[in-house]
């Protein structure tokens, strides 16, 4: 799993994608073991990075089971990772790492319970 997520990290890194964050959700009841999620310079950016992302994962073995995408956010469900690859200002938006660092530290679960 580190050889894969370090992949990721690495094509990401390489492109030019902002502030890469991997979150290590396993163990934690959540649908993924790991979120990657980096920021796109602009919609054409974050098409390419999914390019890169197929072209340089799929003949390692990874399996890209859905892709869906539009201008400020594109989701790649490889099974048990998810990567985000999000606009800047939808990534100020949403606060993403928040939410799953409430969900790593117990917080949101001891909320559910």
């Amino acid at each position: 799993m580190e050889k894969r997520i370090k992949n990721i990290f690495d094509v990401l890194n390489d492109k030019k994608a902002l502030d890469v964050e991997v979150i290590d959700l396993t163990k934690k009841q959540y649908i993924v073991d790991y979120v990657v999620i980096a920021t796109m310079l602009n919609n054409k950016h974050g098409f390419s990075l999914i390019e890169h992302l197929k072209n340089k994962l799929k003949p390692l073995g990874e399996e890209f089971l859905r892709v869906d995408e539009d201008d400020n956010w594109i989701v790649v469900d490889l099974g048990d990772i998810l990567i985000h690859i999000i606009s800047k200002s939808k990534r100020e938006e949403y606060k993403l790492e928040e939410f799953l660092e409430q969900i790593k530290s117990g917080l949101i679960n001891e909320l559910t319970h």
